[in-house]
């Protein structure tokens, strides 16, 4: 499996295209503006077809292009049902949005069930509700390759912003404890924005949440 990761959109939000040229077969992760335009290419270089786009949470920065890479591709998307509002009617966050988009509504195949894997690429992938920062966020954890895809629950030395309506600062400490610093500790940690850090360095430094 090869992992590309795409910083994208007005604040350069992550995205994570998981390819398997064995397979032909590709995921992405999290969808901001004009990452199709990325996408694509490395799509027709690896001769993979896209099958999923799962969705960290519902924010404009993780969403905003996720209409066209369904549109494109025909990829099932997967989100949590707790984000519907923000995935179905984007135009709710404008208030907070980084600028005035035109953000199209995405068509989600599937609201995640926590506790239910997902598979992709031959590999299965434990979901895990964080909430704190967004109602819906989620994370992804690929046991088999010691990865997780946390959004903007957890940074590297930092975490999500709670004064985003929907967010909780109390409920976000709690979903990191419980759902993120239960991973193991060489877990590698993919963020929403910024370098990617590990389990056991955000228990140990971590400003604002020790493990």
């Amino acid at each position: 499996m090869q992992l590309y990761v795409i910083p994208a959109g007005a604040i350069q939000t992550n995205a994570y295209l998981l390819v398997s040229p064995e397979r032909g077969e590709a995921l992405l992760i999290d969808a901001p503006g004009d990452i199709w335009a990325e996408v694509g290419p490395i799509l027709s270089r690896e001769k993979c077809r896209l099958s999923g786009l799962w969705l960290t949470h519902g924010h404009w920065d993780h969403m905003q292009g996720a209409a066209e890479v369904v549109q494109a591709t025909g990829a099932v998307c997967h989100a949590h049902v707790a984000d519907r509002l923000l995935l179905e009617n984007p135009r709710v966050m404008s208030d907070f949005m980084a600028e005035d988009l035109n953000l199209a509504p995405v068509a989600v195949t599937d609201w995640i069930r926590p506790g239910k894997p997902l598979a992709a690429l031959g590999l299965e992938a434990e979901v895990r509700h964080v909430p704190g920062h967004c109602p819906g966020s989620v994370l992804f954890y690929f046991a088999a390759a010691g990865v997780a895809f946390v959004g903007d629950a957890l940074f590297n030395g930092g975490v999500g912003r709670t004064d985003l309506p929907g967010g909780d600062y109390a409920e976000l400490e709690r979903s990191i404890r419980t759902q993120i610093y239960t991973l193991p500790d060489d877990t590698v940690v993919y963020p929403g924005h910024g370098p990617a850090t590990t389990v056991g360095d955000e228990k140990s430094l971590n400003p604002f949440v020790r493990g």
